[in-house]
């Protein structure tokens, strides 16, 4: 198992990709174990004392704080990337709406808002037969709006 690294990346960067990497896997899990049931093993050697359980509880304290700021920072990292391809891959398609790219951006309230016309969108295409024409979510509800009118005029006749 080896983590890809890149060259121009400082080394903080390297050290957090390591650990982010191995942390995750099997036998760092497994180690951990073995050192909580060693822990717990060790407990009537120390009659179980109030230092015996400070051990337990600083060390995993210090561990939990470090990882959190790791996971954070990982995870932080990730989301730009997906961002980034996502963007691409709108940018790249020309039906698909501009108004989409660097979405992260807006505030909660505008993504409701957006949200809720996708939500308007995915109920007039159930109604609809085809919805493939369209270039922005206003223009999709419109075009399969008039779709829909269409549909019932076809069905009343």
């Amino acid at each position: 198992m080896s983590t890809p690294i890149n060259e121009n990346i400082s080394g903080f960067e390297k050290v957090s990709n390591t650990i982010s990497f191995y942390s995750g896997s099997t036998p760092v899990f497994l180690v951990a174990v073995g050192f909580i049931l060693l822990w717990g093993i060790s407990g009537p050697l120390f009659h179980f004392s109030n230092t015996w359980l400070l051990i337990v509880s600083t060390g995993t304290s210090i561990v939990t704080f470090l990882m959190v700021f790791l996971i954070q920072k990982s995870q932080n990292k990730e989301s730009i990337a997906v961002q980034l391809k996502l963007n691409e891959l709108i940018a790249a398609n020309n039906q698909a709406s501009n108004r989409l790219l660097n979405i992260q951006d807006l505030s909660e309230e505008q993504l409701n808002t957006l949200y809720e016309h996708y939500r308007t969108l995915v109920d007039l295409t159930q109604k609809a037969k085809s919805n493939t024409k369209s270039h922005s979510v206003e223009e999709a509800i419109e075009i399969t709006a008039q779709e829909v009118k269409e549909d019932l005029k076809q069905d009343e006749k």
